[in-house]
């Protein structure tokens, strides 16, 4: 029985195949050294100066290359520097102790003693070295024949990480990160362009299997047999067996044939395959692949769900708002790199541009707009908004940003001065003083200045208004003023909580309570003469305002203003044609804002100036028409970001885009066109040749309501188009806003005979208000041919 070191050397080394005689010897001649950590044994390219054999510790060793270093451990009973010494060459490698080290040493010269002495050693260990040449050799000419197979598949490396910090772009990094933990399967799907191709790769790069090859596949390109996935038995190897222990990726996976379904489901379910096998041959035996398998998809594939362990959902690019600032950089800083060009800035408004817009083809149109918008450039240091021109969403098409090309109107917009210093300083108190020249001033409007303003004034501008600047006298509307004065007050005298709006049912009622207010206004204003007596006419405005107060002392912000002002109703119809309109980018709310200041009001942050909130309680980004926003610019001085635009636009361009019918909104248009009837009831009688006495009341309501028929003629008209079985139509709710610019053209037309005949007489009318004779003053009519009067009224 020989040594203990002789049986360690035969049992633990490599030098277990020469006979005991010479393991005896050797066990001779070894001597025990300790070495430090971090000691250098070995320097590569220098003569061996031992045969070392690691007995205890850990040696790690590694070559300096143009790849960098290549480190190798040894564990215990590594032998090293036999070849080298057999055929006297240098050290391949450099050999450092990452421990303290027991090493059984031989010296060279003993070793070479040895050699001479005993021949076994050099014969043995030739041979050996010999069927390893060999072994390598059959190993090299298979890898060199797996590598000509799966090159054209192979995927070299990820092309990037996920970009971004949003919580879309950390759950995606988090995922990765869970399915890089086990081999289960993993189904990866979104929309096209978002590269689910690079996130596979990270998947794999990421794993125990990153030095194992990755090959992508194309789905609809494999044959319908599957011979080039899984093989042909006794003949060609598949991809799967080429591929041995690496990842597959099978990209497209809705396109593969349905063939394939049910064996690549065997493959998902339970690791094995079966060979293709030609007719009338038995089926071949299943076999195992140790294969990693990630499918990609277009949408979710429930049947592919169930099979596998990780189904990752990467999130489309319009809902990672907050990331496209990172994602812009970095492929401007890509393509710089790639072309030797300086890296341009990409300006706030440019970032909030692209914020703005969907991008349907995602990443990939993305990176193209970048890359474009460089070339574009030309070396200029900045990218502004103009170069992303493709960039412009459906929704904002045809707009033009006034609050960008006139910094001064920003600036106003967002003083004190609008509106609260122009509600407070001036509107407050005149509307005191037309409301008591109404009451106890003379009585017809050619004696009343109130009357005046009110009838041949107002009407006319307001209506006029509409088709420029919207709903823009809402935000200096005195009964909306008194109205917040009221809350101020109320809850200075009486601290408490405002009750919150009931929107379920404002929504569906408050539109008919102001149609039918606004049917008895019309209905007062001809049966009492109400453009022609002042009390009355103070008595409407009260009413009004008394409204706007006692719904402000109840509920929170302006609840009147938006569901049950008349005003208002007609104001938010009109204002559908307008030609500015106020708006938010929806891609910079959703990435830059967490507080929503403009909508809930918050104290100063940043740019955002300290307000209440929107009084309509209207988020600038959903507003789809001009119905609920009253242009007070509470949200332009509340929003950090500079989100807000003031948008000239075509005129009532929402009516065929984002508009939304309501059925109470087209009642108040009909009533609204039946409106020049009810008040041209003496032209109406004359030109239908009937003598009705209008002197007595009610007569004269039958009239009136008489005259509101005509505004049913355009239902009665889309009746008769449904009676077609051809025709199709939409419904009547839709079609009904085209009658819009015609009721606001016939309205116009009944009170600019007020403003053309009756405005510019505004100083004799004031200065008889108070007793004095001003037949002398000055007036500016309009000739009596242009206001279209009947015969009597001309002569």
């Amino acid at each position: 029985m020989g040594s203990p070191l002789m049986i360690w050397l035969q049992e633990r080394t490599g030098l277990g195949v020469l006979s005991p005689e010479v393991l005896n010897g050797i066990a001779q001649v070894l001597e025990e050294q300790v070495v430090p950590a971090n000691y250098r044994l070995v320097l590569e390219d220098t003569p061996p100066e031992a045969l070392y054999i690691l007995k205890q510790g850990q040696l790690e060793s590694y070559r300096v290359s143009k790849t960098g270093l290549l480190p190798c451990s040894f564990l215990p009973g590594a032998v090293i520097h036999l070849h080298e010494l057999l055929l006297n060459q240098p050290a391949q490698r450099t050999v450092v102790a990452r421990s303290d080290c027991h090493l059984w040493v031989v010296s060279a010269a003993k070793f070479q003693q040895l050699v001479a002495q005993y021949p076994e050693i050099s014969q043995i260990l030739s041979l050996q070295l010999a069927q390893e040449l060999a072994q390598i050799s059959d190993q090299l000419t298979y890898e060199q024949e797996r590598q000509a197979v799966i090159r054209p598949y192979l995927v070299p490396k990820a092309k990037r990480g996920v970009v971004g910090t949003s919580r879309y772009a950390v759950r995606l990094r988090q995922q990765i990160k869970q399915a890089a933990h086990d081999m289960r399967p993993v189904l990866v799907f979104g929309e096209p362009g978002l590269e689910k191709d690079n996130t596979s790769a990270l998947i794999h790069f990421s794993s125990q299997k990153r030095r194992e090859p990755i090959i992508q596949i194309v789905s609809g390109l494999l044959q319908m047999t599957g011979a080039d996935l899984f093989g042909r038995a006794g003949g060609k190897p598949g991809l799967l067996e080429w591929l041995g222990a690496g990842t597959l990726v099978l990209n497209n996976i809705q396109d593969l044939p349905a063939e394939l379904v049910p064996k690549v489901a065997q493959l998902i379910e339970t690791g094995t395959y079966t060979p293709v096998t030609r007719a009338g041959e038995p089926l071949a035996q299943p076999c195992s692949s140790n294969a990693r398998i990630i499918m990609i998809a277009e949408k979710s594939i429930p049947a592919i769900e169930r099979l596998v362990g990780h189904v990752i959902k990467v999130p489309p690019l319009r809902v990672r708002k907050a990331d496209i600032k990172a994602q812009v950089d970095y492929y401007a800083s890509l393509y710089c790199q790639t072309k030797y060009l300086p890296k341009p800035k990409v300006t706030p408004e440019a970032i909030r541009r692209l914020q703005e817009y969907d991008f349907p083809s995602n990443l990939r149109e993305l990176q193209s707009l970048v890359e474009r918008s460089i070339a574009q450039a030309a070396g200029a240091p900045e990218l502004t908004e103009e170069v992303f021109w493709s960039t412009r969403a459906k929704g904002k098409r045809f707009r033009f940003n006034l609050l960008n090309a006139y910094p001064g109107l920003r600036w106003f917009l967002r003083s004190d001065w609008w509106p609260d210093r122009i509600n407070y300083g001036f509107t407050l108190g005149a509307f005191a003083v037309v409301v008591v020249l109404l009451f106890i001033g003379p009585q017809r409007r050619s004696e009343n200045v109130a009357l005046n303003l009110f009838w041949a004034w107002w009407w006319p501008l307001v209506l006029l208004g509409f088709p420029f600047v919207g709903r823009l006298w809402c935000s200096i509307c005195p009964f909306m003023i008194y109205g917040e004065v009221t809350q101020k007050l109320s809850l200075w005298l009486w601290p408490r909580q405002l009750k919150r709006w009931p929107r379920e049912q404002a929504e569906k009622w408050g539109g008919w309570f102001l149609f039918g207010l606004f049917a008895l206004i019309f209905l007062w204003e001809e049966l009492w003469d109400l453009e022609d007596t002042a009390y009355l006419s103070s008595c409407l405005l009260l009413l009004i305002t008394a409204g706007a107060m006692i719904f402000s002392a109840i509920f929170e912000r302006r609840f009147w203003c938006r569901y049950l002002c008349p005003i208002g109703g007609m104001n938010g119809l009109f204002a559908k044609l307008s030609m500015i309109e106020l708006r938010a980018q929806q891609g910079t709310c959703s990435a830059e804002c967490t507080t929503f200041q403009c909508y809930k009001g918050v104290p100063k942050k940043g740019e955002g100036l300290e307000t209440g909130g929107c009084p309509l309680y209207s988020h600038p980004a959903q507003l789809e028409d001009n119905r609920d926003c009253v242009l007070c610019m509470t949200c332009l001085k509340a929003c950090p970001h500079r989100s807000v635009e003031l948008n000239l636009r075509p005129p009532g361009i929402e009516l065929w885009t984002t508009h939304v019918p309501r059925t109470y909104e087209v009642a108040l248009l009909l009533l609204l066109l039946g409106a020049p009837f009810l008040h041209r009831l003496p032209e109406l009688q004359a030109l239908l040749g009937l003598h009705f006495d209008l002197t007595q009341f009610w007569t004269h309501l039958g009239v009136s309501l008489a005259a509101l028929v005509p505004a049913i003629v355009p239902f009665a008209a889309y009746s008769l188009i449904r009676l077609q079985p051809s025709l199709k139509p939409r419904p009547f709710v839709e079609l009904a806003y085209g009658y819009l610019p015609l009721v606001l053209g016939a309205n116009l037309a009944h009170y600019l005979r007020l403003g053309l005949g009756e405005a510019g007489r505004i100083l004799p009318v004031a200065w008889a208000t108070f007793g004095y004779n001003g037949e002398e003053l000055p007036i500016l009519v309009a000739h009596p041919f242009s206001l279209l009067l009947s015969c009597r009224e001309r002569r």
